[in-house]
């Protein structure tokens, strides 16, 4: 995935009720935004090697160390040998955990994955591949998008972890997660190690289709003008009478010459019909934003009927073709269309 231009370190949340509120960044995440400024995506894999990796005490790392205080004062208060024991006990036993939890974070790579492309309104996924070259296996890494809910995971040693972190897609175009924070608390949850990074990586979006019973708009022949009415191209069947919209190359001019009277050629086999999804054959009155929902219902309706259409936007035209690649190549061009 190539960097872009005016790219957006940021997540479009939804108003849809569907999607539960977003909380706001806890004190940690903003002080960590402020120390830490955001310096650009990042292409290729992402090594947390030990300049990238912070460790801060839990709450809970708080009161342990308060706790400890309090212990070294009462025993040095009334001089209890075994309380000297316990306190320099605790205390070991802490400095062994902030080790290992920086541990448990440093040194994995974190490259961005694929991110499949969502209609507008559901849940965009973001795929993170962590890779642990190590030789100690990694427990409870967990990765998160500001303001969602953590993913956690364990990665073996040697090994690869794919995860995948979502958010709600709110408008169509392309969807950036912004930057990402994988963090640990492991193995007493007294400290917390943690690391931020900005991949490289987006989410495609397409326009919501519009919903209700809308009406595919008229096909025609693939060969000929005017509506498709199923006849099909294969074999001459015969002559008739001349309908206003047929195609000037179907009428029978040699039977005009003989008795001035206007026939076209009848075929018989199956119809080459296909269609075409024209953004300006829609009303203006829908407004941009409706028309290309319509658009996107058209093309899903299209394509589960196994028409062939092509679609026509302002300034660029797709021609009729059939297919999933089709599908996917005139839905990115929805979500990418600018008015």
């Amino acid at each position: 995935m190539s960097n872009h231009a005016g790219r957006k370190a940021s997540i479009q949340f939804s108003s849809n009720p569907r999607f539960p509120p977003v909380a706001s960044p806890s004190l940690r995440e903003r002080i960590g935004d402020w120390i830490f400024p955001p310096k650009g995506p990042e292409i290729g894999p992402v090594v947390l090697g030990q300049r990238r990796v912070y460790i801060l005490p839990t709450g809970g790392g708080l009161m342990f160390g308060v706790t400890i205080l309090l212990m070294l004062v009462g025993s040095i208060n009334y001089n209890l040998s075994l309380g000297y024991v316990l306190v320099f006990l605790l205390t070991g036993n802490g400095m062994v955990s902030m080790l290992h939890t920086w541990r448990n974070l440093a040194r994995i790579a974190v490259r961005p994955g694929k991110a499949a492309p969502v209609f507008a309104g559901e849940l965009a996924g973001f795929r993170v591949q962590v890779e642990n070259p190590g030789s100690l296996s990694r427990m409870s890494l967990a990765i998160q998008l500001p303001g969602r809910q953590p993913e956690y995971f364990d990665v073996a040693a040697g090994a690869s972890k794919e995860v995948e972190v979502r958010t709600p897609a709110a408008m169509r175009g392309r969807l950036y997660p912004g930057r990402l924070r994988i963090f640990t608390t492991y193995p007493l949850g007294l400290f917390y190690a943690w690391s931020v990074v900005d991949l490289d990586m987006y989410c495609l979006i397409y326009p919501k289709p519009e919903p209700g019973n809308i009406s595919l708009p008229p096909a025609q022949s693939a060969s000929a003008e005017g509506s498709a009415n199923g006849t099909g191209e294969d074999d001459f069947d015969g002559l008739r009478t001349f309908h206003p919209g047929d195609s000037p190359r179907r009428i029978a001019w040699k039977a005009f010459a003989r008795n001035e009277i206007f026939l076209s050629k009848q075929f018989s086999g199956s119809a080459a019909a296909e269609l075409w999804l024209d953004f300006g054959g829609i009303p203006n009155a829908l407004g941009v934003e409706a028309k290309l929902s319509r658009l996107a219902r058209w093309v899903i309706e299209s394509e589960a009927a196994g028409l062939r259409y092509g679609l026509r936007l302002p300034g660029s035209d797709y021609d009729p073709d059939s297919g999933a690649a089709h599908r996917d190549r005139c839905l990115q061009a929805l979500a990418l269309y600018k008015s």
